[in-house]
C-alpha cells in the first residue's frame, strides 16, 4: 500500500508541469508564496473515567494517525463500498484516520494497564500520547503494577520503552497470552506470517528485553490479576485476547482489536482489514464476540474504537452498531 501511495505522489508531481502549461492563470497561482497551514488546535487532555462495580476504569488516549485510504485498507473489498460505508458515517472517503486508546483499571495493588501505545515518539508526532495523559489524568506510570497485553503489534508494545530504550514501566510485571507469546518468539514462524508482519517477530524481542524475569504467560480463562479474566479472540494475530473486567454483577470487555473503526468493521463484520493475521479467523471471532455483547447488553471498550471508546455493541440488520456510553451513566 505504501509503494501504491508513493507512485500516486510521483505521477502527480510528473504531471503538475503539464497543467501549469496548460492553464497560466493556474500556473502564476500556485508560484505565488504557499500561506502558512494553521497550527493544529489545542485540545483537552483525552481521558475518561468510568465505574465498573466499584472499580474505576481511565480511558487514556494515545492519538491518532491518519492516512490516505487506499484499496488494501480492506483488501478484498471494493475501494467504492468501503468509501459508501464511511459515507454512511458521515467520516471522509479519502482518508482513514485511526483512534488509539488504552484501558487502565485502578486496583488497591496500584494500576493495571492494557497494552501500552505507540511510544515515544518525535515532537509534533499524533500519537504516543498516553504518558501526557496519563499525568493529566493524574495517573504515574511508576504506579503501574501489571501490563497486560492483547497482542504484540508495534501499536500495542512499543510503549513499553522510553526513547532512549529504558523500560517505561520500571514497577510492571507483564502478562502475556500464552499463545501470542509463543508465535512471536520463535523465529522458525516467520515463513507461516504475512510478510507485512514478519518485523513483529525483532520488535517484540526489542520490546520485551528490559523486562526478564517479569514475563507471566497465562491461558484462555486465566486471570491476569483479581476480576480479570482472558478470553481468546484468535485471528488478528495467533494469540489475540480480549479482557472481561468484573466487579460483582458489573462487567466490561477490553475488546482490543476485535475490530479496527467500529463504523466500518461492525457495521460489516465481513470485511477484513488488512492488519488482520488470519481475516477469516478474526471474521468469525468478530461475529461470535459481537453476538455475544450484544445479546448480553455488556459494555465494551475498543482500542481503535472513537474516544473515549467505551459504550456498547447493538445488532443491526446483518451487522452491528457500536453505541458509545452515555457521560452520565459512566460516573
Amino acid at each position: 500500500m505504501d509503494r501504491r501511495h508513493l507512485m500516486l505522489g510521483a505521477a502527480g508531481a510528473l504531471a503538475a508541469p503539464a497543467l501549469w502549461r496548460a492553464t497560466p492563470a493556474l500556473a502564476q497561482a500556485q508560484a505565488q508564496p504557499a500561506q502558512a497551514q494553521p497550527a493544529p488546535l489545542a485540545q483537552a487532555p483525552g481521558f475518561f473515567r468510568l465505574r465498573v462495580g466499584a472499580r474505576t476504569v481511565t480511558m487514556l488516549h494515545d492519538g491518532s494517525r491518519a492516512f490516505p485510504l487506499a484499496q488494501g485498507f480492506v483488501p478484498a473489498t471494493p475501494l467504492a463500498e468501503v468509501q459508501r460505508v464511511l459515507a454512511e458515517s458521515f467520516l471522509p472517503t479519502e482518508t482513514i484516520r485511526i483512534p488509539f486508546t488504552l484501558t487502565c483499571l485502578e486496583t488497591p495493588g496500584g494500576l493495571v494497564l492494557f497494552d501500552t501505545g505507540n511510544g515515544a515518539q518525535p515532537a509534533g508526532a499524533t500519537v504516543g500520547l498516553l504518558g501526557a495523559n496519563m499525568r493529566a489524568a493524574g495517573l504515574d506510570p511508576a504506579r503501574v503494577t501489571t501490563l497486560v497485553f492483547s497482542h504484540f503489534h508495534g501499536d500495542h508494545v512499543n510503549g513499553l520503552l522510553n526513547a532512549d530504550g529504558s523500560a517505561a514501566f520500571p514497577n510492571a510485571e507483564i502478562v502475556v497470552p500464552a499463545a501470542e507469546w509463543a508465535w512471536w518468539n520463535d523465529t522458525g514462524n516467520e515463513s507461516r506470517t504475512p510478510e507485512g508482519q514478519r518485523g513483529n517477530f525483532a520488535n517484540a524481542a526489542r520490546r520485551f528485553a528490559p523486562y526478564q524475569g517479569k514475563v507471566r504467560q497465562i491461558a484462555d480463562g486465566a486471570e491476569p490479576v483479581p476480576g480479570v479474566t482472558a478470553i481468546a479472540a484468535h485471528g488478528h494475530t495467533p494469540g489475540h485476547t480480549m479482557y472481561r473486567i468484573a466487579d460483582g454483577q458489573d462487567q466490561m470487555i477490553f475488546l482490543a482489536d476485535l475490530t479496527n473503526r467500529p463504523e466500518l468493521f461492525a457495521r460489516r463484520p465481513d470485511f477484513r482489514v488488512a492488519f488482520d493475521f488470519d481475516g477469516a479467523a478474526a471474521e468469525a471471532t468478530r461475529r461470535r464476540v459481537f453476538d455475544m455483547v450484544a445479546t448480553d447488553r455488556i459494555r465494551v471498550s475498543g482500542y481503535h474504537f472513537p474516544f473515549p471508546a467505551t459504550g456498547y455493541i447493538a445488532k443491526e440488520g446483518e451487522g452491528y452498531r457500536f453505541v458509545p456510553a452515555d457521560w452520565a451513566a459512566s460516573v
